[in-house]
């Protein structure tokens, strides 16, 4: 379908209306080539209505062109005015515009009058509008008397300015002598006329500078009026002037200065009437005298004000309702209201328009035999009357022309010809004014020919329209076509829009929207082409916008601006304080991300914009800054960095592409990397692989890629604090397929049956397949023979296995990858086997060499390696104990195996038995299995020293002996030649006395030790013998029992003997230094409690203690024991190892060296018959009750050294 012409206009949405004002200026700049002939066309001229400055030469400008090039004649107040006769009037050459001297000579009133011009060549005549020229005027004030204005304060004033009439009119405002503007405010104000209205007057307001003063802006002039002394007097004033004077001091009173309901000053009466035309600016005022000071507002009666045109001037004094329109019309009305009263004044509006256009007249180009019209149509208030010209002429009475129909505001053509060709002028009046326009009819006959420049170049913004400019012309009118490089096509309107002045559009323009656009122009009587080149760029973007910051004064503040652009595009970064350049202040520095402001005050805050722009767009963020009093700093916060943002891909290959990011916020610690993983969408989806690491200083990586991969990245930052997370996903890539890059690995070749070969390998992944239809050729042959690879092409699998193969045959393997693009490069050729079989025959020559009780060494002789069938993995010896040497017995054991790798031919046997009989046979092992078993080989092991005793315990200990009683070892390895006891005492000190050694014959389990010491402790050490030597031997602890007389001795179970040493104190030392202390001690108190018994008569201790409970006086604690300030004695006891409860020894009287003893034996011999609890002396003390002796074997509680003490007292 081609795409032409559209013969209406597509209805633009408002967001387009820059788009459509383009459009339209380039409809109205089609114009008909200047090599070709056509009518005048006025294309400049001066203003209809223009004031001149009489100071100044006066130009009167005309300017048109046409081909011929047109001649210029001008009419003067409707006459023919001659230049040739004025010499002060000359044209300005190849041109219609006057230039009249009057610098030199001459006034402009002289020149005053209305004046047009008139454009001819051979195909017709343009015209100009009528140029009203009138010389600007600034007269000065008349002469005037103004005497001083004295009144009373509250009253209201008006202060009348009347300037001089000028043209234009003056500019009004009022000042003093000081040439300094009089303030203005709800209360005094000036009207539109010029006037200064007072609507009441203060005693400040008394001045005598009142000064009225009118600018004359074409003479740039100032004239000035007399100035006016105004006097505010107040009541008290005014009372004391007239009480003087009249002797009436009632006259005034307070009147002066009663509150008032407003009046209106301006206009007069309740309602007045305003005419205004369409388009200009409607000012409508009302100002109201009172006291207090009235406040105006305004209203449309049935109706509102128009919200985006009404303006309030004067504070609200004036109404201004800009672009006025015939809708405006009405009434509407000013409302006066102070705390006494209101008032309203009506204004009747009514809006009227001088002429304007709805359809003005275009100039039009027909071929010969062809139809058109020229469509004049205004409008205005009242209707503007319609009348047509013929170059310059009513069209009455201009000559006739068959093909021209007039049909009120069009003219129709039908069948033209050449003389058709004129310049038709259209004029639409009414008594406000009127419009002029020329349109020319110019018969042509010409091929296409296309007016824009040959391969233009537009560069557009992506997602922006692109405007691709195709100005042409032809008669008849060419219908155009649109091409996109070269292709045959023509663009379709579904995509594209194309208007009337073959402009094409494309909407949304975006990155595939680049390339080279072919415009083809056609009527009947050719065809015309040009090339046009559009480029899209990347949007400007603002990525890293300012942010909002409070900051305190004094300190430094950054406002980070970071730009993304297209690359081709150089952006200039502006900022702006408050819409407004910054200042000028070296605290200011911008460099090229960001604005610094240092030393920050309080005029600094405000809104800081920052603005990017390219010759293609702009772009802007602001953000506000806060300044605040301050404070202490708070300490930086610390943190891994923020996700890199904003991933792009750029320069996209086959293989490689350019990945761009922006850093995310560092947190206060430098990012050292960034580091960069990948998405196979297609292959791997939601899995993320390494891809690279980059410094982090870096912000872009150039990625190698694979074919046949869809890929997205993410940028992950990292800083000493650790790893940010990932940023968003990448868009999507998808590479080319291509034949694969390497072929699979891992390629071997092994037999899973002796007739097969199993070729396996490891396949490539989907990310290494570079295409579709990934495929593996797999080839074979026979090392050691001549035949040709036998191939096949087999699916992505990973194995295939090749059927009726000789046995163990070594063979040579490779597998090829390939796709659906080609082929992998040559694969290495690796080798491998066809499978396996047991072997055939058995390793011979077997041979045993014992090296002692343990250990053995086995040689063989190795099988031929063709009767291996297979890999060798070794050899495996089997072996096991038939029968023991001692025994003779013939249980079989469990056999043994040990595996010995490669070709060795020999072996050691480790961990044997000694002293007994073993059999043994060897076997060649391959992948497949073991071959069959050598003979039997039979051997025996030598004696070994035997195992320790498997257990020793003591028995039936009495006071001078002690009984052993023993199992013989579990692991005799020979024949017991005997045992050996040794034993010697423990004394006190743990010191051994002297070793005494005592054989026994092999056969005892049983043996008694007498005249041994009595409560003695004992160590023993027994082992057992070979004729290899003696074996490891067992120890015990025993002790002999005490006297009956003392303490009955601990039960001994059967059990080992018990390991603790317990020392008799007793002997010791220390303890007989303690005890005679304690006599001493002992000795003077009684000494003491003698002598003060003598003098104090009788003093039994324990009625003093009943009677007086003196803590002094009980130095023992009843519920401990303790006696006077001596420590306590059961934690003597725990120095000095008690018996605790509970540690008797077993009740077979066994004794067992790991367990503790706190027999009191360890205390010494004999004591325990002095340990018991009488309490004789402490008792009267202590008024303690005497303690039960303990019964049977077992002691209540440890004895006490204390009790010790008192026995021996």
């Amino acid at each position: 379908m081609q795409l032409k012409i559209m013969p209406k206009k597509k209805r633009l949405s408002a967001g387009r209306a820059p788009l459509m004002l383009f459009l339209c200026q380039m409809i109205s700049a089609l114009e008909v080539p200047l090599d070709l002939v056509q009518p005048p066309t006025i294309t400049q001229q001066s203003p209809k209505d223009y004031i001149i400055d009489p100071r100044e030469n006066i130009v009167i400008q005309c300017e048109a062109k046409g081909k011929p090039p047109p001649s210029f004649s001008w009419t003067r107040n409707g006459t023919h005015f001659d230049i040739d006769k004025d010499p002060l009037v000359t044209m300005k050459p190849g041109s219609g515009t006057l230039i009249i001297n009057i610098m030199s000579e001459g006034k402009a009133e002289t020149y005053e009058g209305v004046y047009q011009c008139t454009a001819r060549n051979e195909r017709g005549a343009a015209i100009s509008n009528n140029i009203v020229i009138r010389p600007s005027r600034s007269p000065l004030w008349t002469k005037e008397k103004l005497e001083p204005i004295t009144l009373r304060n509250g009253q209201s004033l008006v202060l009348p300015c009347r300037p001089p009439i000028g043209l234009p009119p003056p500019i009004i405002f009022w000042m003093d002598n000081s040439f300094q503007r009089l303030p203005q405010s709800e209360r005094v104000s000036q009207g539109l006329n010029g006037d200064l209205y007072f609507s009441n007057v203060l005693p400040e307001d008394t001045r005598e500078d009142y000064i009225c003063y009118a600018r004359f802006n074409h003479t740039q002039t100032i004239q000035q009026k007399q100035p006016i002394s105004v006097k505010v007097i107040s009541v008290d004033e005014l009372n004391d002037t007239i009480a003087a004077n009249l002797s009436d001091t009632e006259f005034y009173g307070a009147k002066s200065h009663r509150q008032r309901p407003p009046a209106f000053l301006t206009p007069d009466g309740n309602t007045s009437r305003k005419e205004e035309l369409r388009g200009n600016v409607l000012s409508l005022e009302c100002i109201a005298e009172g006291l207090p000071t009235p406040i105006i507002y305004w209203i449309k009666e049935d109706g509102t004000l128009p919200i985006n045109r009404t303006f309030y001037r004067n504070f609200k004094k004036t109404l201004q309702i800009v672009q006025v329109t015939e809708a405006d019309s009405g009434n509407y009305q000013c409302i006066a209201k102070n705390a006494l009263g209101a008032i309203h004044h009506t204004i009747s509006v009514t809006v009227k328009a001088a002429p304007y256009w709805i359809i003005a007249p275009q100039n039009l180009v027909l071929s010969p035999e062809e139809d058109g019209a020229l469509i004049c149509r205004a409008s205005g208030n009242p209707k503007p009357r319609i009348s047509w010209l013929s170059n310059g002429v009513p069209i009455e009475i201009a000559p006739d022309d068959p093909s021209r129909k007039i049909d009120g505001d069009t003219i129709i053509f039908s069948k033209v010809q050449e003389r058709s060709s004129a310049v038709y002028q259209c004029n639409a009046s009414n008594e406000y004014g009127y419009l002029l326009a020329n349109a020319f009819v110019n018969v042509l006959a010409e091929p296409p020919r296309i007016l824009t420049s040959a391969n233009t170049l537009y560069q557009v913004i992506a997602n922006r329209p692109a405007l691709l400019d195709c100005a042409f012309f032809g008669s008849p009118l060419p219908t155009i076509e649109w091409f996109k490089d070269a292709k045959g096509s023509a663009l379709r309107e579904d995509i594209y829009v194309l208007h009337e002045n073959g402009t094409l559009e494309i909407p949304v323009a975006q990155k595939d929207s680049t390339g080279t656009y072919t415009c083809v122009a056609r009527n009947k009587l050719g065809m015309a082409k040009n090339d046009v080149h559009l480029e899209i760029k990347d949007p400007t973007r603002i990525i890293k916008q300012p942010e909002y910051a409070v900051v305190q004064r004094g300190s430094t503040v950054s406002f980070e601006c970071k730009v993304k652009h297209d690359h081709t595009l150089i952006p200039t970064v502006t900022w702006l304080k408050d819409h407004g350049e910054l200042p000028s202040d070296g605290r200011f520095t911008v460099d090229k991300d960001h604005l610094v402001v240092a030393d920050v005050s309080d005029d600094d805050g405000g809104t800081y914009t920052c603005v990017a722009n390219t010759t293609l767009d702009n772009v802007s963020a602001s953000a506000v800054l806060s300044v605040v009093a301050p404070t202490p700093t708070p300490a930086p916060i610390y943190d891994v960095p923020n996700p890199p943002f904003d991933l792009e891909m750029t320069d996209q290959l086959d293989r490689s592409v350019q990945l761009s990011w922006t850093p995310g916020d560092d947190n206060n610690s430098p990012i050292t990397k960034f580091i960069i993983e990948y998405e196979d969408a297609m292959h791997e989806p939601g899995l993320w692989h390494h891809q690279t690491e980059v410094p982090g200083t870096q912000t872009t990586a150039q990625l190698k890629l694979s074919p046949y991969v869809n890929y997205s990245f993410r940028v992950m930052a990292e800083n000493n604090l650790g790893r940010s997370l990932p940023s968003e996903a990448s868009e999507q890539y998808l590479t080319k397929a291509a034949e694969p890059d390497k072929n699979p690995t891992a390629v071997e070749g092994l037999g899973s049956e002796p007739d097969n070969l199993v070729i396996t390998w490891k396949p490539l992944n989907g990310f290494e397949s570079n295409g579709p239809g990934l495929q593996y050729k797999v080839s074979w042959r026979q090392k050691d023979g001549d035949d040709e690879w036998t191939s096949v092409v087999v699916a992505n699998v990973s194995k295939y296995i090749v059927s009726g193969t000789p046995t163990f045959v070594p063979y040579l393997i490779k597998v090829q990858a390939l796709n659906d693009a080609g082929f992998a490069p040559e694969p290495a050729v690796v080798m491998g086997h066809s499978g396996e079989d047991l072997p055939m025959v058995a390793p011979g020559n077997v041979r045993v060499n014992v090296v002692n009780s343990t250990l053995a060494e086995v040689h063989w002789d190795p099988v031929p390696l063709k009767s291996i069938r297979g890999h060798l993995q070794g050899y495996r010896i089997y072996y096991w104990k038939a029968q023991s040497s001692l025994t003779r017995n013939r249980r079989h054991l469990e056999k043994k195996i040990l595996t010995f790798q490669g070709s060795k031919t020999h072996g050691m046997l480790p961990g044997l038995e000694p002293f007994s009989h073993y059999s043994l046979n060897v076997r060649v092992v391959n992948g497949k299995g073991e071959g069959p078993a050598s003979a039997d080989k039979v051997f025996n092991t030598p004696e070994g020293v035997p195992s320790a005793p498997s257990s020793l315990k003591i028995v039936n200990p009495t006071l001078d002996s002690l009984t052993l009683e023993w199992e013989p070892p579990s692991h005799p390895n020979g024949i017991l030649t005997e045992y050996t006891l040794k034993y010697q005492p423990i004394n006190s000190t743990h010191e051994l006395g002297p070793l005494v050694d005592l054989k026994i014959p092999a056969n005892k389990t049983r043996w008694t030790l007498k005249n041994l010491n009595f409560s003695t402790r004992y160590k023993f050490y027994f082992y057992a013998q070979t004729a290899a030597g003696s074996g490891s031997q067992i120890t015990e602890e025993a002790i002999t029992t005490v006297d009956e007389a003392g303490i009955l001795p601990p039960d001994v179970g059967a059990g080992k003997a018990m390991a603790s040493r317990q020392v008799d104190i007793a002997t010791q030392g220390w303890f007989i230094g303690l005890m005679c202390a304690v006599a001493l001690l002992i000795l003077i108190l009684l000494i003491v409690c003698f002598i003060r018994r003598n003098k104090g008569g009788k003093y039994p201790v324990k009625e003093k203690e009943d009677a007086h409970a003196d803590p002094e006086i009980q130095p023992m604690k009843e519920d401990d024991g303790t006696f006077g300030e001596y420590r306590s004695l059961e934690s003597d006891a725990e120095d000095h190892k008690p018996l605790k409860k509970g540690s008797r020894t077993p009740s077979d009287r066994t004794v067992k060296k790991e367990d503790s003893d706190d027999s009191l034996v360890d205390y010494g011999e004999g004591v325990n018959g002095q340990f018991n609890e009488d309490g004789s002396f402490i008792g009267q003390y202590s008024g303690k009750k005497e303690k039960e002796p303990a019964e049977g074997n077992e002691s209540s509680e440890a004895p006490s050294p204390v009790n010790a003490m008192n026995s021996f007292v």
